[in-house]
């Protein structure tokens, strides 16, 4: 560069600003090298200068350990120039990776300096250092050290400038998410003054956005301070009156009357409106906007009125998103929310309830819709009567309430003291019984989803008891769901590859002891030969859905085998299989047994139907209707492990069944007396009604002795043969000698 060239350089950087400097701050700047000289040198160079009207501050460090010292009390610096030898020959460099790793200064512009090249070749250190500029000190004349540190500055505001546009914009965005909560409209309003700021580089104190009506309440039309920052922050929600600053009240008022933005000398004003919503935002300039910056605003304000102009139907949206529209109460979201900020607070007399209107399905399918409707909403009206001031209500499923707040409101006996009442569903008055899991808030910081998760599982715990109707959460229930589901995991994954298998196990006729009947019996082999207990998966199964299927596929399998052992001279007549509760629960159970009878061609009389005894309890009307239908077709039904269960002789009565299966815990006690009593009491019994009886798990002469002695009619059991694959079971029968009695 010629000498007069310099010059001129040095005149436009010195006069770019004599005007007012002393009223802004200056650009930090930090000076780290080992030779007092080159700093003598740094502070008389940059002397007086003046960049982007703004004055440098010079700190000096003579050593990277001492730079290190003031970094860490200080990290504010715009530009750091620094030595590159100092305590060592990579001195410089390592204190690079530190400013920007350890002290986290990633806008910090970097110019190194060195006075020995050869000790950091220029490619190298761009290559491997994050430095924005690398000069040697011979070739660092005054000019070229202000216009390097010139260059650094204006890219270090640059970079500034973008991450306040950013952090105004992600406000803006969080606001956005949240305008459920009242002060939703006031969080956007502070995001819109913070990007204002930004933008415009102007301080945030004695900033104001005010919008026409109450943030509070709809029906007042006074203007109200929605966006505030510094100073005037505590004033948000509050009319502009009560600002008590004449110049700011006077310009929003001036504003919004004559629905126009307001450029003066030291302040702007923009006038917001869209829709039936008018803002104002008023800022503190100093001085009037440049063309550039009054063209920037104007855009803005047009933007961000559409904005305001929608709030009401964003709120409305967001009204939807976390409330449930039948009862008006809170819906799952919101709960989950609630349960959030709860967690943190930590108030360990609260507790967390989920409760579940039992048996709400039967009230649609028997009175309709619009009444299962009306009951939900009498539910939530009462709730609201009763816990409505002292806690959180929501909807949180078709049938499910999410109840927040302390125990001493919520627990199970408050709770069926407020549901001992019928409630008005329409013309109808129907009593409630309801089922309750508990979650106590006892531990800080798990998520709502999470706390929630575990009022549900304590929910289904409830619900699977037939004396108890609320359940609290403990620890090992979730260790326990963890295992359920990967069980449920495996099994489904087991059963769609084939996997699980059909066991037989005959049933023997006492008197005659031909082969009558056989049971099928799945069986889930893993891969290193264990089985898994069918008392283990069959109740998983059932409560996953997925007895549906396998029953099905059961029954088919069954009907194959029984014909496939029709060539044999004693093959059994029938096939007993074993229905459960989600099977009777799906309204195609019967069409889809008459199916499976027919495509395999098994005749309904050679088909035997078990069912639990506390199934037959459980839900009668929908099981009787289910076993009578059944029973007209021509199909067997019995009772499976009877006496364990808690009919009564009415309930017993009213069951269209064949049989009763004595269970084998009776049997096995039949040495001791009182299992014989049992036993007995059931032959007993049974023949009063008309019904045959068969003994599970006889494994002793004796008790088969014994049991044809009361006149039972048949057995199965180890005695007689294991459970066994389909070949092993036709093996069994070639070699049985029917004649054999036991």
């Amino acid at each position: 560069m010629a000498e007069h060239d310099q010059d001129e350089v040095l005149q436009w950087l010195e006069e770019e600003d004599e005007q007012d400097a002393n009223h802004v701050p200056a650009w930090p700047v930090l000076v780290v090298d080992d030779d007092d000289a080159v700093h003598a040198a740094t502070r008389l160079a940059l002397h007086g200068i003046h960049i982007q009207h703004r004055p440098l501050e010079l700190t000096h460090a003579s050593s990277a350990s001492e730079a290190r010292e003031i970094l860490e009390a200080r990290r504010d610096f715009a530009v750091i120039l620094l030595d590159v030898v100092m305590e060592s020959g990579q001195a410089g460099l390592e204190l690079v990776g530190d400013i920007r790793n350890r002290y986290g200064m990633s806008e910090c512009r970097i110019i190194l300096r060195t006075g020995q090249p050869g000790y950091a070749p220029e490619i190298s250190v761009f290559n491997e250092y994050d430095i924005n500029d690398y000069r040697t000190k011979s070739e660092l004349t005054r000019t070229r050290l202000i216009t390097a540190i010139t260059a650094a500055l204006r890219s270090y505001d640059q970079i500034r400038t973008i991450a306040e546009n950013r952090r105004g914009l992600e406000l803006i965005v969080s606001a956005v998410a949240d305008l459920m909560e009242k002060h939703a409209l006031t969080q956007f309003a502070e995001g819109v003054l913070t990007q204002m700021t930004a933008l415009l580089k102007l301080p945030l104190d004695g900033i104001v956005c005010a919008q026409r009506g109450s943030p509070l309440d709809s029906e007042d039309e006074r203007l109200y301070i929605v966006g505030a920052a510094g100073r005037l922050a505590h004033l948000i929600t509050a009319p502009v009156e009560e600002l008590h600053e004449p110049e700011i009240e006077t310009a929003i008022f001036r504003c919004i009357n004559q629905q126009a933005h307001l450029f003066e000398t030291e302040s702007t004003t923009l006038y917001l409106k869209g829709g039936n919503q008018e803002a104002a935002v008023y800022l503190h300039t100093g001085s009037g906007l440049s063309d550039q910056d009054r063209q920037l605003v104007e855009v803005f304000a047009a933007n961000i009125s559409a904005c305001f102009g929608n709030v009401k139907q964003v709120e409305m949206l967001n009204y939807v998103a976390y409330h449930d529209t039948l009862t008006r109460l809170a819906n799952r979201s919101c709960f989950i929310l609630w349960l959030d900020v709860a967690s943190r607070q930590r108030n360990e007399s609260d507790v967390v309830c989920l409760l579940d209107v039992d048996h709400f399905a039967d009230v649609n399918d028997a009175l309709g819709h619009d009444v299962g409707n009306a009951l939900l909403v009498a539910v939530a009206d009462r709730l609201e009567a009763h816990l409505g001031k002292s806690c959180k209500l929501a909807r949180t499923g078709a049938d499910i309430f999410g109840l927040l707040g302390p125990e001493s409101e919520l627990n199970p006996a408050n709770l069926q003291r407020i549901f001992s009442q019928p409630f008005a569903a329409g013309e109808h008055h129907l009593p409630v019984s309801i089922s309750c899991g508990y979650c106590r808030m006892l531990e800080s910081g798990e998520s709502g989803f999470t706390l929630l998760k575990r009022a549900n599982i304590a929910l289904n715990r409830a619900k699977k008891h037939y004396h108890e109707s609320h359940e609290y959460f403990m620890a090992d229930m979730e260790d326990n769901t963890r295992w359920r589901l990967e069980v449920i995991r495996h099994l489904r994954q087991d059963f769609q590859s084939n996997k699980l298998q059909v066991w037989y196990q005959p049933q023997i006729e006492l008197n005659s002891n031909r082969v009558v009947g056989m049971e099928a019996l799945v069986r889930w082999p893993g891969e290193n030969g264990f089985v898994q207990p069918p008392s283990v998966f069959i109740p998983l199964a059932e409560y996953s859905g997925l007895i549906v299927e396998i029953g099905e596929w059961v029954l088919a399998e069954a009907a194959d085998a029984w014909r496939s052992l029709q060539d044999l001279p004693n093959a059994p007549h029938r096939v007993a299989v074993n229905v459960s509760m989600p099977q009777f629960r799906n309204r195609m159970l019967i069409d889809r047994i008459a199916h499976i009878l027919g495509s395999h061609r098994l005749p309904p009389t050679a088909l035997e139907l078990e069912i639990t005894e506390s199934i037959a309890m459980d839900e009668p009307k929908v099981v009787i209707s289910a076993l009578g239908a059944l029973k007209e077709l021509g199909i067997r039904i019995s009772i499976d492990d009877f006496g364990t269960g808690f009919s009564s002789l009415g309930q017993l009565r009213a069951l269209p069944i064949n049989c009763l299966k004595i269970d084998q815990s009776f049997i096995r006690e039949i040495a001791n007396g009182r299992g014989g009593m049992y036993a007995e009491t059931i032959v007993a019994l049974a023949s009063k009604l008309g019904l045959s009886t068969i003994a599970e798990g006889v494994e002793t002469t004796e008790q088969a002795g014994f049991l044809r002695g009361l006149g039972c009619d048949e057995a199965q059991g180890y005695l007689y043969a294991k459970p066994m694959t389909l070949a092993d079971l036709r093996q069994w029968l070639e070699q049985r000698i029917p004649a054999h009695r036991g």
